[in-house]
């Protein structure tokens, strides 16, 4: 089970807050399903229905996560206007079959709602979460 440290999700979901109405998205690493670290990214769509993490950025923090033995344990993303639930562009796009995939669904601003997914050759698997004391 994926293990959140409360000041990383509070972290995603102003990140997800600050970029409305377009959709943010970031990179989770740590070890074994427990998050250490938070890597908010730039969407270089500037959408408000999908995103790409900016390229370049992607591989400054991958090298990064090499050099303190971290893997890329889950991507987040906002879904501004929508439901937390993979889009069929996020199913497209699923490039990382051990990632987990969070959204954050800001369809209801004054109660945002996060969950979590498992994507893998085009399936979708709900994957529990759990929000630690940091």
């Amino acid at each position: 089970m994926l293990k959140i440290p409360k000041t990383i999700y509070d972290q995603m979901l102003a990140h997800a807050k600050a970029e409305a109405p377009l959709e943010c998205c970031g990179l989770l690493a740590g070890k074994d399903g427990a998050v250490e670290m938070i890597y908010p990214m730039t969407n270089a769509d500037h959408s408000p229905v999908r995103y790409m993490i900016d390229p370049k950025e992607q591989f400054v923090v991958f090298k990064e996560m090499r050099a303190k033995e971290n893997d890329l344990v889950a991507i987040y993303h906002s879904h501004p206007h929508t439901e937390a639930y993979p889009s069929t562009t996020d199913v497209r796009l699923a490039y990382y079959p051990d990632a987990v995939y969070i959204i954050v669904s800001l369809e209801n601003p004054n109660r945002p709602v996060m969950k979590a997914y498992r994507i893998v050759d085009n399936k979708i698997s709900p994957e529990a979460f759990e929000i630690i004391e940091s």
